[in-house]
């Protein structure tokens, strides 16, 4: 069964005052077996716009994302967070088709993940098509795997862009330098012109869980 995720984007403006949100969540999340993928670590934005800090949670399917998200514990809190600051977030179904073949050469796998995060407007759906199947070789020979590849989804804060796309890496330096390959470059000239991009590459999370 295909996971669900939460994708935020959030610029705090009083972090005292947030602490106490983050600091109440962990109950919350474990309630509904959430885990912490991304959790505000380095990154880059290679393309577009970003936020401040990036958060990535799984849970075991998307109806136990929205149930999170909906549940009066999260409701309650999110009050305790609003004032503190700014978000985009997303509720999407994770991703369960076809992945990029992996390369017996793909870097090995670190404690901590690498992560493409991209917000999609699609203005040429014709002509992206090329790009959606040029990426493949790229992601596979830098070990990459889709999480969130369109899917159901819901945006009850903020805004995002029409489509979101995910990937892990088995590092943070393998995410960057799949992006910087000659291969993804010449896929990425496929979709320029066709589609507008907020795409960052960030960090992933190993620290404690819920």
């Amino acid at each position: 069964m295909a996971k669900g995720y939460w994708i935020a984007h959030v610029d705090v403006n009083n972090q005292e005052g947030y602490k106490a949100y983050a600091a109440a969540n962990p109950g919350i999340f474990k309630k509904y077996g959430a885990r912490f993928v991304v959790r505000a670590g380095k990154f880059e934005s290679t393309e577009g716009a970003s936020r401040a800090r990036n958060i990535v949670i799984e849970f075991p399917d998307y109806a136990t994302a929205l149930a999170c998200y909906n549940s009066p514990e999260y409701q309650a809190n999110i009050k305790v967070r609003q004032p503190h600051s700014t978000v985009d977030l997303i509720i999407i179904e994770g991703y369960d088709g076809p992945q990029p073949q992996r390369s017996p050469s793909a870097p090995p796998e670190s404690a901590k993940k690498g992560y493409w995060v991209a917000q999609v407007d699609v203005t040429d759906p014709q002509g992206y098509k090329a790009y959606m199947t040029a990426d493949m070789e790229p992601f596979g020979k830098f070990g990459g795997r889709f999480l969130v590849r369109g899917g159901l989804r819901e945006v009850p804060e903020g805004k995002v862009r029409s489509r979101t796309v995910a990937l892990e890496f088995p590092s943070f330096e393998a995410a960057l330098d799949s992006y910087r390959s000659a291969d993804y470059q010449a896929a990425k000239k496929l979709r320029d012109g066709k589609a507008d991009f907020d795409l960052i590459i960030v960090e992933g999370y190993d620290g404690p869980q819920p």
